[in-house]
Formats: structure tokens, sequence, C-alpha cells
């Protein structure tokens, strides 16, 4: 009888390793999700492709932004080299399907991180780290003499469908008892396309999307965002839910680059960082950090290096915004919320202990 018990007692928690897969040697679990991985030896990432600073196909075909180099930050830290990663370009309806269905094992397509997308009850989603604190905007054109949501009442307005913006849109125009007319598109393109021919007076999207799409405009400076923001944003990369071993190496990878900017640790620099501390057994943080010592890497399943790598790949995250949507990008967007907590912002990662 006692040993039933404890066999009923034990079967949820079988169930549940069953679920993400057995418990290595060392004592790390072992992810389904992340064994795939390495066993393709390829990431599947799933973004947006067309939005310019977070992932956007260039020239060449290669892909470039935000969310891409998170991308190749969690390439290099599961298998040692951010270019072994394959882009699949999702528009708002498709993402969450495709995350579900296993067609990409990370969704990092400026996903904002809500209650219903979280809950099990809901799309049942595991979120990794903030990576862009953003809040919803409106755009029009300077010309049309729109300063304000008021006076966007009664006129249409161009949304993309299945989207947070356009719950946030309704929400917000009901408050300041403006009607307006919502007209909804499948995809960003059909929405800005629309906006550009003009069957709309204003478009609405996240702010940092509308000034990502306006450089691409024939005349960027013929078009202002509106003062107001409608709501919080936070952009978020996403994994499936049910595999908390891969949650965690994505999540953990992703404040690994928020560290080492703390830290000063850069592209740069990290070879003379790891020799720095290979050379010093004192300085023990540094050395657990950048797996010299300690095993963080083998509690993740991931190398000892992993934090090494995914620096390597494209810098520390400072470098990453500064690179795609900060002063030294086209956007010139100011770090604003996405400063290090310790300068005002919400970057901030936990401590690597």
């Amino acid at each position: 009888m006692v040993r039933l018990r404890k066999l009923a007692l034990c079967a949820p928690l079988l169930a549940a390793l069953a679920l993400v897969g057995c418990a290595s040697e060392g004592g790390g679990i072992q992810s389904q999700k992340l064994n795939g991985v390495k066993s393709r030896g390829k990431l599947l990432c799933g973004v947006e492709g067309k939005l310019p600073g977070f992932s956007f196909v260039n020239p060449d075909g290669s892909y470039s932004g935000l969310d891409v180099d998170v991308c190749r930050a969690v390439a290099a830290a599961t298998l040692g080299d951010p270019n072994k990663v394959e882009y699949r370009d999702l528009n708002s309806s498709e993402r969450f399907a495709a995350l579900a269905s296993g067609e990409i094992d990370l969704l990092s397509r400026n996903t904002t991180y809500t209650l219903s997308r979280d809950a099990s009850g809901g799309n049942g989603l595991s979120f990794a780290p903030t990576v862009f604190y953003d809040g919803q905007g409106v755009m029009a054109p300077k010309a049309a003499g729109i300063n304000s949501l008021k006076d966007l009442a009664g006129k249409p307005i161009c949304v993309e469908s299945g989207t947070t913006t356009e719950l946030n849109l309704a929400d917000r125009m009901r408050q300041i008892k403006a009607p307006y007319t919502p007209l909804k598109f499948q995809t960003s393109d059909q929405t800005y396309a629309a906006y550009l021919q003009g069957r709309c007076v204003a478009v609405t999207s996240d702010r940092s999307q509308l000034a990502a799409k306006r450089t691409s405009f024939p005349d960027p400076a013929g078009h202002v965002l509106l003062p107001e923001v409608l709501s919080k944003e936070p952009l978020t990369p996403v994994t499936v839910n049910g595999d908390p071993g891969w949650a965690d190496a994505v999540r953990w990878t992703i404040y690994a680059l928020m560290q080492a900017e703390e830290l000063g640790i850069t592209q740069a620099n990290i070879d003379a960082k790891v020799a720095e501390a290979k050379a010093n057994p004192n300085q023990a943080d540094l050395r657990r950090f950048l797996g010299v010592e300690g095993d963080f890497g083998k509690q993740l399943g991931l190398p000892a290096d992993f934090v090494v790598q995914a620096v390597k790949a494209g810098g520390n995250y400072g470098e990453l915004f500064e690179r795609n949507v900060g002063q030294g990008s086209k956007l010139k967007l100011e770090r604003g919320l996405n400063r290090q907590w310790s300068d005002g912002g919400l970057i901030y990662s936990p401590p690597f202990r």
C-alpha cells in the first residue's frame, strides 16, 4: 500500500518529466525542444521580416534587426554558432499557431506580453524577458492637421487585425467618446499600403513600429506621431508552454546580454574579460558568469561558455539596441525605458548565482 501510494504521488511528476525530457546524469533537466534544436543543428526562429530595426530582409537576403539578433544570440548559446538560424516570416495571425505546431522553436517578433497570451486558459505561451518596452501610438500625415486622437473622431483609422493594437484603439476611442471607422488588414504590408494610399487618415501600431515603417515611406518627414501613448507594449520573445527547460535556456541567454551590459562586457572585449577571469581566481562572480567555473551552463543544458557565445554573436543588450534601433540606426530611438535599471530604465537581469 505504501509503495502504491508513493507511485500515485509520483505520477504527476513523472508525467511532467515525460513532457520535457528526463534528468541528465549531471542533474540538469534536458528539454525535448532544446534536444531537438541540437540534433537538428539549427534554430527555427519566427520573425516579422519586414520591420526595419527589428527584423528585416536585406537586399542580399540576410536578416537584421533587434529581434533577429535575439535569435542569433540563442543560436550561439545553444549551438555555438549565431548563423545556425532558419528564419520564418510570420504575420500576426500566423505567429502563435506556428509556435504551437512546432514550425518554429522561438518567436522573436515584436509580440506584446499580455495576460491572455500567457495564461494557460488563453494562448498558454511562455514569455522570455522583455527586450523592448514600448507603447502604442498613432501616425498621421503632417498635412492632415491631426494633432490629437480627438481630431480623428468620425474618421477611418488603419489597424492590423489580430493584434493588441486593435483592441487598445477601440478602448481608447471609446474612452474619449470619439467614434471612428477601423479599417482592418491581415498584414502590416496591407495596413501601411492602405495608409499611404489615403484610405485612412491615420494608422496605429507600436510607436517603434510606426517609426520603423516611416523610414521606408517616400517622404518620411511628411508623417508625424501623435503625442498620445495608448498603452503599455512590452515586446517580448516567446516559446511554447510546457517545456520549461527550453524556456529557461532562452530566458537566461537574454538575461546574459543584459547582465553583460551592466558589467561592461562587450563583443569587442569579451575575450579579454575571459582571460582576466581565468587569471584571477578571486573574481568569483565574473568567473561563474563567463563559465570559467561553476555549472550554470550545465543547469540549463547549455555549454559552460554559453554567455560568451551569446555576447560574441552580436554584443550585449546595449549594443544590440544602439545598432538596430538607437542613435546608430536609421530609427534613432531614445533608449528611454530600455535603459539599464541603474540608469533609470527597466532593463534588469536577476543575479547569476
